[in-house]
């Protein structure tokens, strides 16, 4: 008993703790160790090869091919909605003040399931300025935004110029429609002359 009662008296003069909080003290410290140097790899481990049990899947999944972009030229927000990336065939797109991207790469953050899918398929650039997820901030609207909002938009525009590949532009829904009629009315006019002859 002399022996415990000298290490209890020498923790508290050397300390200025009570037994309890320097024990304490010792045994979180021991769990911040562990838990730190758990976080990286010895360099011996380092260059061991992966164990695999025999019972376990492929050690790689299989990666989907890289896709070359491909231009989609002018779309309509409508059109746009189609490459949401629900459609795995078709490339994941979004528009920031009206240029279109290729976001495909990012299939993690941008697809099904990832943290930026609400704005697959979308123009975003009211979102991006606002730095916002609400689904009414989603769309090309600048009007309201301060000086900070736009400079905060014109960052995420050079992100996605240096990162993804821009391949179309988006087209206000009205010019297609006219666009489709002037050439429905060409055909009618074709038609109508080729009757005549």
């Amino acid at each position: 008993m002399g022996f415990y009662s000298t290490i209890i008296d020498e923790i508290s003069f050397y300390t200025g703790l009570s037994p309890t909080a320097f024990f304490t003290i010792a045994f979180l410290t021991f769990l911040v160790y562990r838990t730190v140097t758990s976080m990286f790899v010895s360099p011996q481990d380092f260059n061991k090869p992966p164990v695999v049990s025999a019972r376990s899947g492929s050690l790689f999944e299989v990666a989907e091919p890289r896709r070359e972009a491909v231009e989609v030229g002018e779309m309509t927000e409508t059109e746009l909605r189609l490459y949401n990336g629900s459609d795995k065939s078709k490339p994941i797109l979004i528009s920031v003040k009206g240029q279109i991207y290729d976001v495909s790469e990012g299939r993690n953050f941008y697809g099904p399931g990832g943290s930026y899918t609400m704005f697959a398929g979308k123009e975003c650039s009211r979102a991006l300025a606002l730095l916002s997820f609400k689904p009414q901030d989603i769309n090309g609207n600048l009007q309201g935004l301060d000086e900070s909002d736009l400079t905060i938009l014109e960052d995420w525009e050079y992100k996605f110029i240096e990162k993804y590949p821009k391949v179309g532009q988006l087209v206000p829904e009205q010019r297609t429609q006219q666009i489709e009629q002037s050439q429905e009315d060409y055909l009618n006019e074709y038609q109508q002359q080729n009757r005549n002859l």
